[in-house]
Protein backbone atom coordinates (compact mmCIF):
# COMPACT_ATOMS: atom_id res chain seq x y z
CA UNK A 1 0.00 0.00 0.00
CA UNK A 2 1.54 3.52 -0.89
CA UNK A 3 1.94 6.48 1.48
CA UNK A 4 -0.09 8.73 0.50
CA UNK A 5 2.16 12.31 -0.95
CA UNK A 6 2.27 14.58 2.02
CA UNK A 7 0.50 18.13 0.37
CA UNK A 8 2.96 20.64 0.89
CA UNK A 9 0.98 23.92 1.85
CA UNK A 10 2.89 26.75 0.87
CA UNK A 11 0.58 29.76 1.94
CA UNK A 12 0.35 28.26 5.30
CA UNK A 13 4.39 27.93 5.52
CA UNK A 14 4.81 31.91 3.88
CA UNK A 15 2.65 32.64 6.91
CA UNK A 16 4.06 31.47 9.22
CA UNK A 17 7.48 32.83 8.25
CA UNK A 18 5.90 35.93 7.56
CA UNK A 19 4.93 36.00 11.92
CA UNK A 20 8.44 35.11 12.45
CA UNK A 21 9.54 37.90 10.38
CA UNK A 22 7.35 40.04 12.28
CA UNK A 23 8.21 39.32 15.66
CA UNK A 24 11.74 39.93 15.38
CA UNK A 25 11.51 42.91 13.62
CA UNK A 26 9.51 44.12 16.76
CA UNK A 27 11.82 42.61 18.73
CA UNK A 28 14.80 44.13 17.33
CA UNK A 29 13.42 47.45 17.32
CA UNK A 30 12.48 47.10 20.98
CA UNK A 31 15.71 46.05 21.78
CA UNK A 32 16.66 49.56 19.97
CA UNK A 33 14.42 51.45 21.63
CA UNK A 34 15.32 49.96 24.98
CA UNK A 35 19.47 50.24 24.45
CA UNK A 36 19.22 54.38 23.29
CA UNK A 37 17.55 55.13 26.05
CA UNK A 38 20.01 53.43 27.95
CA UNK A 39 23.00 54.86 26.33
CA UNK A 40 21.02 58.61 26.87
CA UNK A 41 20.54 57.95 30.66
CA UNK A 42 24.57 56.69 30.86
CA UNK A 43 25.55 59.99 28.71
CA UNK A 44 23.27 61.92 31.44
CA UNK A 45 24.69 60.21 34.52
CA UNK A 46 28.39 61.16 32.91
CA UNK A 47 27.44 64.58 32.86
CA UNK A 48 25.78 64.88 36.38
CA UNK A 49 29.07 63.07 37.54
CA UNK A 50 31.48 64.96 35.77
CA UNK A 51 29.77 68.29 37.64
CA UNK A 52 30.15 66.63 40.75
CA UNK A 53 34.33 66.83 40.52
CA UNK A 54 34.21 69.98 38.21
CA UNK A 55 37.39 70.93 40.41
CA UNK A 56 39.72 68.77 38.35
CA UNK A 57 39.98 69.78 35.34
CA UNK A 58 40.83 66.39 33.72
CA UNK A 59 38.03 64.75 35.89
CA UNK A 60 36.00 64.03 32.90
CA UNK A 61 38.60 62.01 30.76
CA UNK A 62 39.55 60.30 33.99
CA UNK A 63 36.07 59.19 34.82
CA UNK A 64 35.54 58.06 30.98
CA UNK A 65 38.66 56.19 31.49
CA UNK A 66 37.84 54.32 34.57
CA UNK A 67 34.05 53.92 33.42
CA UNK A 68 35.21 52.14 29.90
CA UNK A 69 37.68 49.48 31.88
CA UNK A 70 35.10 48.49 34.39
CA UNK A 71 32.31 48.15 31.86
CA UNK A 72 34.25 46.26 29.38
CA UNK A 73 35.62 44.23 32.50
CA UNK A 74 31.87 43.62 33.39
CA UNK A 75 29.85 43.50 30.01
CA UNK A 76 32.64 43.15 27.41
CA UNK A 77 32.69 44.90 24.45
CA UNK A 78 30.60 47.99 23.62
CA UNK A 79 31.66 50.44 26.07
CA UNK A 80 35.00 52.08 24.78
CA UNK A 81 35.85 55.65 25.59
CA UNK A 82 34.80 56.33 21.79
CA UNK A 83 31.99 55.53 22.92
CA UNK A 84 31.28 56.33 26.26
CA UNK A 85 31.81 60.18 24.65
CA UNK A 86 29.55 59.24 22.30
CA UNK A 87 26.89 58.81 25.09
CA UNK A 88 28.32 62.07 27.06
CA UNK A 89 27.54 63.90 23.41
CA UNK A 90 23.97 62.56 23.14
CA UNK A 91 22.85 63.70 25.90
CA UNK A 92 24.20 66.69 25.77
CA UNK A 93 23.68 67.57 22.60
CA UNK A 94 20.35 65.81 23.10
CA UNK A 95 19.03 66.76 26.66
CA UNK A 96 14.87 66.48 25.94
CA UNK A 97 15.34 63.08 23.92
CA UNK A 98 14.07 61.06 26.54
CA UNK A 99 10.55 62.84 25.91
CA UNK A 100 10.57 62.17 22.22
CA UNK A 101 9.20 58.92 20.92
CA UNK A 102 11.40 58.23 17.72
CA UNK A 103 11.64 54.61 15.78
CA UNK A 104 13.65 53.51 12.89
CA UNK A 105 16.59 55.04 14.54
CA UNK A 106 19.49 52.92 15.53
CA UNK A 107 22.46 54.47 17.45
CA UNK A 108 24.63 54.46 14.21
CA UNK A 109 21.80 57.17 12.80
CA UNK A 110 22.01 59.09 15.56
CA UNK A 111 25.81 59.50 16.33
CA UNK A 112 25.89 60.77 12.69
CA UNK A 113 22.87 63.45 13.66
CA UNK A 114 24.57 64.50 16.54
CA UNK A 115 27.62 65.88 15.08
CA UNK A 116 25.51 68.42 13.22
CA UNK A 117 25.87 71.83 14.36
CA UNK A 118 22.23 73.18 13.44
CA UNK A 119 19.47 72.33 15.39
CA UNK A 120 16.95 72.74 13.21
CA UNK A 121 19.53 70.23 10.75
CA UNK A 122 19.49 67.90 13.62
CA UNK A 123 15.62 67.69 14.28
CA UNK A 124 15.14 67.26 10.23
CA UNK A 125 17.21 64.06 10.21
CA UNK A 126 15.90 62.58 13.11
CA UNK A 127 12.18 62.91 11.56
CA UNK A 128 13.10 62.04 7.89
CA UNK A 129 15.54 59.41 8.85
CA UNK A 130 12.64 57.81 10.98
CA UNK A 131 9.76 58.50 8.88
CA UNK A 132 11.22 57.32 5.93
CA UNK A 133 13.19 54.56 6.87
CA UNK A 134 16.52 55.53 5.76
CA UNK A 135 19.44 52.85 6.11
CA UNK A 136 22.57 54.77 7.73
CA UNK A 137 24.43 54.69 4.53
CA UNK A 138 21.56 56.59 2.96
CA UNK A 139 21.39 59.02 6.09
CA UNK A 140 25.65 59.28 5.43
CA UNK A 141 24.51 60.50 2.06
CA UNK A 142 22.08 62.74 2.45
CA UNK A 143 24.23 64.54 4.95
CA UNK A 144 27.64 64.67 2.71
CA UNK A 145 25.21 65.98 0.15
CA UNK A 146 23.86 68.82 2.22
CA UNK A 147 20.34 67.55 1.21
CA UNK A 148 18.50 69.60 4.47
CA UNK A 149 20.31 72.58 3.20
CA UNK A 150 19.25 72.34 -0.63
CA UNK A 151 16.10 71.97 0.31
CA UNK A 152 16.24 74.98 1.91
CA UNK A 153 18.50 76.77 -0.27
CA UNK A 154 15.15 76.46 -2.74
CA UNK A 155 12.56 77.25 -0.72
CA UNK A 156 10.46 79.80 -1.93
CA UNK A 157 10.63 83.05 -0.21
CA UNK A 158 6.88 83.08 0.27
CA UNK A 159 7.12 79.73 2.69
CA UNK A 160 7.37 81.58 5.65
CA UNK A 161 8.82 78.46 7.54
CA UNK A 162 12.61 77.65 8.38
CA UNK A 163 12.41 74.34 8.57
CA UNK A 164 11.61 72.28 4.96
CA UNK A 165 9.25 69.36 4.70
CA UNK A 166 7.62 69.70 8.13
CA UNK A 167 4.36 71.45 7.36
CA UNK A 168 0.55 69.29 7.70
CA UNK A 169 -0.02 70.51 3.89
CA UNK A 170 2.88 69.07 1.68
CA UNK A 171 4.00 71.54 -0.71
CA UNK A 172 6.15 72.14 -3.52
CA UNK A 173 8.80 74.06 -2.30
CA UNK A 174 9.48 71.19 0.44
CA UNK A 175 10.44 68.76 -2.44
CA UNK A 176 12.35 71.00 -4.72
CA UNK A 177 16.05 70.88 -4.27
CA UNK A 178 18.78 73.16 -5.42
CA UNK A 179 21.20 71.92 -6.68
CA UNK A 180 20.21 67.92 -7.09
CA UNK A 181 23.48 65.87 -6.55
CA UNK A 182 23.90 63.38 -9.08
CA UNK A 183 27.54 61.71 -7.79
CA UNK A 184 26.09 58.21 -8.36
CA UNK A 185 25.72 58.83 -11.97
CA UNK A 186 29.72 58.47 -13.18
CA UNK A 187 29.38 60.73 -15.66
CA UNK A 188 31.52 63.72 -16.56
CA UNK A 189 31.03 67.19 -15.13
CA UNK A 190 30.74 68.84 -18.27
CA UNK A 191 27.78 67.42 -20.33
CA UNK A 192 26.62 70.29 -22.36
CA UNK A 193 24.77 69.44 -25.38
CA UNK A 194 24.85 65.35 -24.60
CA UNK A 195 21.10 65.37 -22.67
CA UNK A 196 20.52 61.61 -24.01
CA UNK A 197 23.69 60.54 -21.98
CA UNK A 198 22.39 62.57 -18.81
CA UNK A 199 19.02 60.84 -19.13
CA UNK A 200 20.13 57.73 -19.79
CA UNK A 201 22.25 57.76 -16.58
CA UNK A 202 19.46 58.62 -15.11
CA UNK A 203 17.41 55.93 -15.73
CA UNK A 204 20.72 53.44 -15.22
CA UNK A 205 20.44 54.47 -12.04
CA UNK A 206 16.92 55.06 -11.53
CA UNK A 207 16.48 53.54 -7.82
CA UNK A 208 19.19 56.24 -6.43
CA UNK A 209 17.78 59.47 -8.47
CA UNK A 210 14.09 58.59 -6.77
CA UNK A 211 16.14 58.36 -3.60
CA UNK A 212 17.26 61.69 -4.63
CA UNK A 213 14.20 63.30 -5.39
CA UNK A 214 12.77 62.23 -2.41
CA UNK A 215 9.48 60.92 -0.62
CA UNK A 216 6.71 60.23 -2.81
CA UNK A 217 8.32 59.84 -6.38
CA UNK A 218 7.59 57.13 -8.41
CA UNK A 219 8.74 57.33 -12.39
CA UNK A 220 6.00 57.19 -15.15
CA UNK A 221 7.49 57.87 -18.73
CA UNK A 222 10.83 58.72 -20.82
CA UNK A 223 10.05 61.08 -24.27
CA UNK A 224 6.47 61.22 -23.28
CA UNK A 225 4.88 62.75 -25.69
CA UNK A 226 2.10 65.56 -26.21
CA UNK A 227 0.17 66.20 -28.90
CA UNK A 228 -1.63 69.11 -30.46
CA UNK A 229 -3.32 69.28 -33.58
CA UNK A 230 -0.17 70.22 -35.31
CA UNK A 231 2.68 69.42 -33.58
CA UNK A 232 4.03 66.98 -31.35
CA UNK A 233 6.08 67.30 -27.89
CA UNK A 234 8.54 65.17 -25.85
CA UNK A 235 8.85 65.65 -22.10
CA UNK A 236 12.73 64.16 -21.34
CA UNK A 237 11.12 62.35 -17.46
CA UNK A 238 7.84 62.10 -16.32
CA UNK A 239 7.32 61.17 -12.25
CA UNK A 240 3.85 60.94 -10.19
CA UNK A 241 4.24 62.34 -6.53
CA UNK A 242 1.66 60.79 -3.99
CA UNK A 243 1.95 62.85 -1.23
CA UNK A 244 1.47 65.93 -3.76
CA UNK A 245 -0.94 64.15 -6.04
CA UNK A 246 0.54 65.64 -9.05
CA UNK A 247 2.66 64.95 -12.10
CA UNK A 248 6.28 66.35 -12.21
CA UNK A 249 7.76 66.63 -15.43
CA UNK A 250 11.42 66.86 -15.77
CA UNK A 251 13.61 68.59 -18.55
CA UNK A 252 16.96 67.97 -18.76
CA UNK A 253 19.16 70.97 -19.76
CA UNK A 254 23.01 70.63 -19.80
CA UNK A 255 23.70 74.02 -20.36
CA UNK A 256 22.99 77.68 -18.71
CA UNK A 257 19.21 78.53 -18.14
CA UNK A 258 17.75 80.62 -20.82
CA UNK A 259 14.43 82.52 -21.42
CA UNK A 260 13.60 80.35 -23.76
CA UNK A 261 13.70 76.99 -21.23
CA UNK A 262 11.75 78.71 -18.77
CA UNK A 263 8.98 79.31 -21.48
CA UNK A 264 9.06 75.65 -23.15
CA UNK A 265 9.00 74.32 -19.42
CA UNK A 266 5.67 76.76 -18.89
CA UNK A 267 3.94 75.47 -21.93
CA UNK A 268 4.66 71.89 -20.72
CA UNK A 269 2.93 72.36 -17.97
CA UNK A 270 0.33 74.10 -19.43
CA UNK A 271 -0.07 71.43 -21.79
CA UNK A 272 0.23 68.25 -19.31
CA UNK A 273 -2.22 69.89 -17.29
CA UNK A 274 -4.62 69.86 -19.74
CA UNK A 275 -3.98 66.91 -22.15
CA UNK A 276 -2.88 64.61 -19.04
CA UNK A 277 -3.86 65.65 -15.91
CA UNK A 278 -6.80 63.68 -14.10
CA UNK A 279 -9.85 64.42 -12.94
CA UNK A 280 -8.21 64.23 -8.81
CA UNK A 281 -4.49 65.33 -9.64
CA UNK A 282 -3.03 68.30 -8.56
CA UNK A 283 -1.64 70.83 -11.00
CA UNK A 284 1.44 69.86 -12.73
CA UNK A 285 5.02 70.64 -11.39
CA UNK A 286 7.74 71.31 -13.94
CA UNK A 287 11.31 70.79 -12.88
CA UNK A 288 14.02 72.22 -15.61
CA UNK A 289 17.54 70.58 -14.11
CA UNK A 290 19.99 72.33 -15.75
CA UNK A 291 23.88 72.85 -15.66
CA UNK A 292 23.97 76.17 -14.36
CA UNK A 293 21.51 79.40 -13.76
CA UNK A 294 21.32 83.18 -12.89
CA UNK A 295 19.92 84.14 -9.83
CA UNK A 296 18.88 87.64 -11.92
CA UNK A 297 17.21 85.50 -14.67
CA UNK A 298 15.00 83.56 -11.97
CA UNK A 299 13.92 86.60 -10.20
CA UNK A 300 12.60 88.48 -13.25
CA UNK A 301 11.02 85.33 -14.95
CA UNK A 302 7.86 83.75 -14.30
CA UNK A 303 9.90 81.42 -11.98
CA UNK A 304 9.70 84.04 -9.38
CA UNK A 305 7.23 82.94 -7.32
CA UNK A 306 5.79 80.28 -9.23
CA UNK A 307 3.92 77.07 -6.96
CA UNK A 308 4.36 74.80 -10.62
CA UNK A 309 7.84 76.18 -12.21
CA UNK A 310 10.76 75.34 -10.60
CA UNK A 311 14.54 75.33 -11.54
CA UNK A 312 17.26 73.54 -9.90
CA UNK A 313 20.85 72.97 -11.22
CA UNK A 314 22.64 70.06 -10.84
CA UNK A 315 25.67 68.31 -9.77
CA UNK A 316 27.58 65.62 -10.98
CA UNK A 317 30.43 65.85 -7.82
CA UNK A 318 29.55 65.81 -3.78
CA UNK A 319 29.22 69.49 -2.80
CA UNK A 320 32.34 71.01 -0.97
CA UNK A 321 31.51 72.33 2.59
CA UNK A 322 32.11 75.82 1.48
CA UNK A 323 29.23 75.41 -0.84
CA UNK A 324 27.03 73.35 1.95
CA UNK A 325 27.79 76.32 3.96
CA UNK A 326 26.78 78.86 0.81
CA UNK A 327 23.43 76.76 0.61
CA UNK A 328 22.05 77.17 4.03
CA UNK A 329 23.26 81.13 4.18
CA UNK A 330 21.22 81.70 0.37
CA UNK A 331 18.59 79.36 1.70
CA UNK A 332 18.03 81.83 5.26
CA UNK A 333 18.21 84.75 3.19
CA UNK A 334 15.18 83.78 1.08
CA UNK A 335 13.40 82.60 3.97
CA UNK A 336 13.83 86.43 5.21
CA UNK A 337 12.69 87.68 1.85
CA UNK A 338 16.43 88.90 1.09
CA UNK A 339 17.59 88.70 -2.06
CA UNK A 340 20.84 86.73 -2.65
Amino acid sequence: MKTPAVSIDARFFSEVSELLRKARSTAYRAVNAVMVETYWQIGRRIVEQEQNGKERADYGECLIAGLSRYLTDTFGRGFSEANLWNMRKFYATFPEFHTRRVENLAWSHLTRIMRLEDEKERDYYIKEAASQNWSVLQLERNIKSGYYRRLLSSRNTTSGAATPAVRDVPDAADFIKDPYVLEFLDVPEDLEGKETLLETALLGNLQRFLLELGKGFSFVARQMRISTETSHFYIDLVFYNYLLKCFVVIDLKTAKLTHQDIGQMDMYVRMFDDLKRGHDDNPTIGVILCADKEETLARYSVLKGSRQIFASKYKTVLPTEEELAAMLTNGSRRLLGDKP
